[in-house]
């Protein structure tokens, strides 16, 4: 029997995705990764560009949660951000930034330094044809803008979130909700992750309120892990001028089904586009992320209360997702409508694939991902 090809690894060789990746391949019986830190791509490409091109499994990974790596990216962005009318840093005002946890630093100019590195990927994989990559960049790119992938999926007849076009300004936000008779929406940075930078935003008919994961302090803008409820006029008018700027996907709010009298909704982790894992995401608030005071739901609970074709007919529309991206993995955020009429895609994840303590057929999330990354295509 031939041995297994080796896994080139991009990623943060400190992160626990990393290690835990490594972990996986280990238990499997198989050779480390070779891994290629973001950090090292960022300043030495010709590192990844000048390994031999023999077969070779290349898994790419998120760039997120290493300081120097996130400056980087911010210098490399700025060219195109200054070109686009959001906020922006000189490569010499990011050289001097402390470390600030959680703070909101110009979030388009970092994904442009992103889109940026991802082409100078594809630009290296089309020199080296004998190695399989499992997220090809210009998917991973795709999958970063929640305009480009709503938009794919309704073409698809996938049932997402009604989007609202045409958006510029608070002042069009709020015309455009009137004419569509639409009380409240999500705004979504575009290139967000993880419930940042991220507000509802209800329209009263006396008042306007937003809740969101966005805190203002003297010294910027953070992402924070208490979600909070806004009402003054001139703050949630600075919160949306804000998230638009940057550039938001707004989209109608859809009432969610409840388990247990709290709202859920699930990552559906599509491997070789299939479901394999599905994490059920509960909460007392519609913003359901684990980080932000949600917690991961019984599966048995969630089976004894969805009705069976409303499961299948979810399934199906998270397989016509994954197969619109040339991925091993994608995760699938998916909700169900209140009394369960229903789904919706709310968005899926190039890197949605951190899913620890989770085992079937006595695998973990990254030995399933090894196992069939390793089946012939």
């Amino acid at each position: 029997m031939a041995a297994a090809p080796p896994f080139i690894l991009i990623g943060n060789a400190e992160n626990r995705r990393v290690t835990l990746f490594q972990e996986a391949l280990a238990r499997q019986g198989l050779p480390p990764a070779h891994v290629v830190p973001w950090g090292e791509l960022l300043s030495q490409g010709e590192r990844l560009a000048d390994l031999p091109d023999t077969e070779a499994l290349v898994r790419i990974d998120s760039a997120g949660e290493n300081w120097e790596v996130e400056k980087a990216l911010l210098k490399r962005g700025y060219p195109d951000a200054l070109e686009q009318g959001c906020s922006v840093l000189t490569p010499e005002a990011v050289e001097r930034l402390p470390l600030d946890h959680g703070r909101i630093l110009c979030p388009r100019q970092h994904h442009l330094g992103f889109l940026r590195v991802l082409s100078q990927l594809e630009a290296i994989f089309a020199e080296h044809r004998r190695w399989h990559v499992l997220q090809p960049p210009a998917a991973i790119a795709d999958l970063f803008d929640k305009r480009i992938t709503s938009r794919r999926y309704a073409a698809l007849g996938v049932p997402v979130p009604e989007p609202l076009e045409n958006i510029t300004d608070v002042e069009s936000l709020r015309a455009r909700m009137r004419e569509a008779d639409c009380r409240e929406v999500f705004v979504k940075v575009s290139c967000g992750s993880s419930a940042s930078c991220l507000a509802i935003f209800r329209r009263g008919r006396s008042s306007e309120s937003l809740v969101t994961t966005i805190e203002q302090a003297e010294t910027g803008w953070y992402n924070s892990l208490k979600v909070r409820r806004i009402e003054e006029p001139r703050r949630v008018d600075e919160v949306l001028t804000f998230l638009l700027r940057e550039g938001s996907q707004v989209e109608r709010s859809i009432p969610k089904a409840r388990l247990g009298g709290d709202f859920f909704d699930c990552r559906v982790l599509m491997v070789r586009g299939e479901p394999a894992f599905t994490v059920v995401r509960q909460s007392q608030r519609p913003i359901t992320n684990l980080h932000l005071g949600g917690w991961r739901g019984d599966l048995a609970d969630f089976h004894a209360v969805v009705p069976p074709n409303e499961l299948a007919d979810a399934m199906e529309s998270c397989r016509t997702v994954a197969r619109a991206h040339a991925c091993l993995h994608v995760g699938i955020d998916l909700m169900y409508e209140e009394h369960f009429t229903g789904h919706r895609v709310l968005e899926a994840n190039a890197f949605g694939d951190l899913l620890p303590n989770l085992w079937r057929e006595g695998l973990t999330v990254y030995e399933w991902e090894i196992r069939e990354a390793l089946r012939a295509p």
